[in-house]
């Protein structure tokens, strides 16, 4: 008799997808964007990313950003030097957009993914997060740039 462990863990990813309600998000975006967007040391990458950034405000509720996107945003941001208070206030207008939650589903979709694609476990669950909102691209430097991964094609907007 196999363990139930076991039996739930043969799970396809197309299952899985479809377990979790798609949103309408065009893009999403990775944490690198974000950051970039106010890293004064950057200044060719900063002038890109702000420009993705304003694309999100301008077309509220095509770009998706996650809950796990949102915390690496607010460590990195205050490993950076800026407050606790500005990340808050940052990220509470970042929640503006679509914000795909940390759940169950989406874990178990992003397991699927990090095994599917030999993925870090945090940029399978980027994925997940991507393909939960609807997204069919994904902008980050921390993907192969130009790959689709069953649906969602990475750019690197840097390149």
């Amino acid at each position: 008799m196999r363990s139930p462990v076991f039996a739930k863990a043969i799970i396809s990813v197309a299952s899985l997808v479809l377990a979790i309600k798609p949103m309408p998000a065009e893009r999403f975006l990775d944490t690198n964007i974000l950051l970039y967007g106010y890293d004064l040391d950057a200044p060719a990458k900063r002038l890109i990313a702000q420009s993705l950034i304003e694309q999100a405000w301008v077309q509220l509720g095509r770009t998706g950003i996650s809950v796990q996107v949102l915390q690496e945003f607010h460590l990195n941001f205050i490993r950076k030097g800026h407050s606790a208070e500005e990340a808050s206030a940052l990220i509470a207008d970042f929640s503006h957009w679509l914000v795909i939650d940390n759940t169950l589903a989406v874990f178990r979709l992003g397991l699927s993914l990090q095994l599917r694609w030999q993925l870090s476990l945090w940029d399978a669950m980027i994925l997940a997060a991507a393909r939960t909102s609807g997204a069919r691209e994904l902008f980050t430097e921390d993907l192969n740039h130009g790959q689709d991964y069953g649906g969602v094609r990475v750019v690197n907007p840097f390149k």
